[in-house]
């Protein structure tokens, strides 16, 4: 133990991880400061899902009490299929599955969670700065120096960089860009009274058609009702640069139910959101600095879990510093290098396994032809006969709580570096991450191989 009495610790990114990651860092005695580029706190958005893995954290920081108090715990997650309207899957989520995983299934406006954690924030402790546009970061012995593009610097025993899909500081890390998906999402969060839709009020709806999906479930104890539609854009398969227009949206949803199309009225037309993500890397610390949310993980939205991953990101790193720089008395400066290193190894492998699956279940969504319709079919079969079989891995308590990788922090490394880097959506065959190995798979040969 050194004689060090605190650390100092840099949060880059005001959005729900960094928000997420300096509460932790507060809750362990850090010294925090957090610096967001926009002029003021706030997310852009509507709704959330936040499933057991995430409401856990939530809950160990006090804050889901805060959190139901604005949302809704919904009462089934459901899976119909757009074209013709049949059920596919029913999914209870009170019950059982909240028993099973310590935890509800919570749905929530994006703005809400932002502020109640933005609170807890500045409740524990932390320094909240707007205005400021960090370009960069260097690591000089122990001590990391941020720069923002006004020429201001800042100075930290480390920097967690949570600055989102285009960040800045993950390009020291890596030169990847992000991939576009070719899809993109229009949204819409309005009062029930006027609303459209007037059915499954107290569920998760997801309504799978081909190349294209709706989503909807209610916000705010119920008085609002948050909508999104997601489609494939042939202006972007046509390689042109602007692409998403409000005519491809309602050319998507041409063969669909009547409810599914009517269900389009309940989205906002002035903002579309283009889909991208970037492939896992195995690396996210330079230095004393480290990544952390969508700058370490930016994943398509299928799986439900890009804000959840980030709160466990956050967690997992102030647990592992609460047993390492935080331990004693004091703080242990010198402890920083080996606790990112920890934290590296235990969760790259993690986010690397969501990251893949949300690509081949979001490609299984999607499906046209008889024989992939048939398979994603089987697949949902499957998942009701036993569908904890299905979510234990991303939700089970035994899968988020482990502080220590599977085969130590070199093997987990080397499994993500080996995984190949040119799988990008729409080039036939996918990345995919099943029972912890990499593998490769089109969409219809995983879901034959997860049904059968």
């Amino acid at each position: 133990m050194n004689d060090t009495t605190t650390t100092e610790v840099l949060v880059v990114g005001g959005g729900i991880g960094g928000l997420a990651a300096a509460l932790g860092m507060a809750r362990n005695g850090a010294d925090v400061t957090l610096v967001e580029h926009a002029p003021e706190f706030g997310e852009v958005g509507a709704g959330l899902q936040m499933a057991p893995n995430a409401t856990r954290v939530l809950r160990d920081w006090g804050l889901l009490e805060k959190v139901l108090e604005v949302g809704v715990a919904p009462k089934h997650l459901a899976f119909r299929d757009a074209t013709t309207g049949a059920e596919l899957l029913r999914q209870e989520v009170q019950g059982e599955f909240a028993k099973r995983y310590d935890a509800p299934y919570v749905v929530v406006h994006r703005t809400d969670l932002h502020r109640i954690i933005l609170d807890a924030a500045a409740e524990a402790g932390v320094t909240l700065l707007n205005d400021v546009e960090v370009t960069g970061t260097e690591t000089t012995g122990s001590r990391a120096t941020a720069t923002a593009r006004d020429g201001r610097t800042f100075e930290a025993d480390v920097v967690l960089a949570a600055d989102g899909l285009h960040s800045k500081l993950r390009a020291q890390i890596a030169d990847d860009k992000p991939i576009p998906s070719g899809y993109v999402a229009y949204r819409g969060a309005l009062p029930v009274s006027e609303v459209t839709y007037q059915s499954d009020m107290e569920d998760v709806v997801v309504w799978l058609g081909p190349q294209c999906h709706l989503v909807q479930y209610p916000l705010r104890k119920g008085e609002m009702f948050n909508t999104v539609a997601v489609f494939q854009s042939p202006a972007f398969l046509r390689g042109e640069e602007i692409w998403g227009s409000e005519d491809e949206l309602e050319e998507a949803y041409r063969d669909c139910v009547p409810e599914v199309k009517a269900a389009l009225a309940n989205l906002w037309r002035v903002r579309s959101w283009p889909m991208f993500d970037r492939m896992p890397i195995p690396t996210w610390v330079d230095g004393r600095t480290a990544l952390l949310g969508d700058s370490a993980h930016p994943m398509l939205q299928y799986l439900a879990q890009g804000a959840c991953q980030a709160l466990e990101d956050a967690r997992v790193l102030e647990r592992i510093t609460g047993e390492t720089v935080f331990a004693g008395d004091d703080a242990d400066n010198a402890a920083w290098d080996d606790a990112l290193a920890r934290y590296n190894a235990v969760r790259a492998p993690r986010t690397a396994r969501v990251q893949r699956t949300a690509r081949v279940w979001g490609e299984s969504w999607h499906v046209s032809e008889p024989v992939e319709k048939l398979l994603r079919d089987m697949l949902f079969d499957s998942a009701s006969q036993d569908v904890f079989r299905f979510t234990d891995w991303a939700y089970g308590i035994e899968a988020t709580d482990s502080l220590e990788p599977a085969g130590g922090p070199s093997a987990a490394i080397e499994k993500i570096a080996a995984a190949s880097d040119d799988n990008a959506p729409g080039r036939g065959r996918t990345a995919a991450v099943v029972g912890g190995d990499a593998v490769e798979e089109t969409p219809a040969e995983l879901s034959h191989k997860i049904a059968v």
